[in-house]
C-alpha cells in the first residue's frame, strides 16, 4: 500500500506585486515627507524688527547700525547754514550697536570758517538723536553722556589764529583715521572717551532742532572741546528689551 504525505504548495509572489508593494512604500514616505516639509514652509517667518531714527546735527552726520551705514544727513555740510533735522529709518537685529560720525563744517583744515571775510571764526558743533522700536513705540535710545566719543579732527590747536590772514599756514590741527569696523559691537574703546554734554544754548540750535519732539532724556552731545573739535565719531549699545 503507498502511503501519500500530504504537501502544501507556496507558489512564489509574481515579481510585479514585489515592485508595486515597494513603489506603495516609497510614494507614502515621499507624501508625509512632502506634507512636513509643507508645514514647515508654512510656518511664520520672524520679520526682522525696523526702527526710526531721529537727528539733528550742526553741521552734519552719517549713521551706522552694526556697521553699516544705513543714512546721511541730506543737506550737503558744504551747504551755508546747513542745520536741519533727518528721520531715518532701518532694520536691524538685536543687540544693536549705533554709531554716528558727527561733523561741524571747517573750510579746510584750519578749522575756521568763512575765511577771508568780516565772519572769519571757528565753528562750533552739536548733535542729538532717538531711536524708537516701531513696533512697541518705545525709545530705545538717545544721545547722552553714557555714549562714547573719539575726536577724529580738532582744530585750530591754537585758537589764536582765528585772526590771522593766512590761516591755512598759521592755524595748527590734529587728524585721526578712523578705527577699522569703530561702529560694529565689540570694536576696541582705546583712545575712547564718555561724550560732552551740552544746552542748546551752548550749541545754539537753529532750523530743525524743534520739528523734532525729543524725549526729555535726549540730551545734544560732542567731544569734549565744542568749538575745537570738528569730527566726533559716538557709539552706544543696545541689548534686546
Amino acid at each position: 500500500m503507498f502511503t501519500f504525505s500530504k504537501r502544501t504548495n507556496h507558489s512564489p509572489k509574481p515579481k510585479y506585486a514585489i515592485a508595486l508593494g515597494l513603489a506603495l512604500i516609497a510614494a507614502t514616505s515621499s507624501a508625509c515627507l512632502s506634507t512636513s516639509t509643507s508645514a514647515e514652509a508654512g510656518q511664520p517667518v520672524a520679520k526682522t524688527p525696523t526702527f526710526t531714527a531721529e537727528v539733528w546735527a550742526d553741521n552734519w552726520f552719517a549713521l551706522y547700525i552694526n556697521g553699516k551705514k544705513v543714512g546721511e544727513d541730506s543737506v550737503p555740510i558744504t551747504t551755508e547754514r546747513s542745520f536741519n533735522s533727518e528721520t531715518i529709518t532701518f532694520t536691524a537685529s538685536y543687540p544693536i550697536t549705533i554709531g554716528l560720525m558727527a561733523k561741524d563744517y571747517t573750510e579746510n583744515a584750519s578749522g575756521l570758517e568763512y575765511i577771508g571775510t568780516a565772519r572769519q571764526q571757528i565753528g562750533d558743533g552739536g548733535i542729538i538723536a532717538q531711536v524708537r522700536d516701531n513696533k512697541t513705540g518705545k525709545t530705545i535710545t538717545v544721545t547722552n553722556g553714557s555714549w562714547q566719543a573719539l575726536v577724529l579732527s580738532k582744530a585750530p590747536l591754537n585758537p589764536s589764529c582765528v585772526t590771522s590772514s593766512n590761516p591755512t599756514v598759521d592755524c595748527k590741527s590734529s587728524t585721526i583715521t578712523a578705527p577699522a569696523d569703530w561702529s560694529k559691537s565689540g570694536a576696541s574703546t582705546k583712545g575712547w572717551t564718555n561724550a560732552t554734554v551740552y544746552t542748546p544754548e551752548q550749541v545754539g540750535v537753529k532750523e530743525g532742532y524743534e520739528m523734532i519732539n525729543w524725549n526729555p532724556a535726549a540730551k545734544l552731545v560732542w567731544g569734549s572741546d565744542l568749538e575745537l573739535d570738528n569730527t566726533v565719531l559716538l557709539r552706544t549699545s543696545v541689548k534686546a528689551p
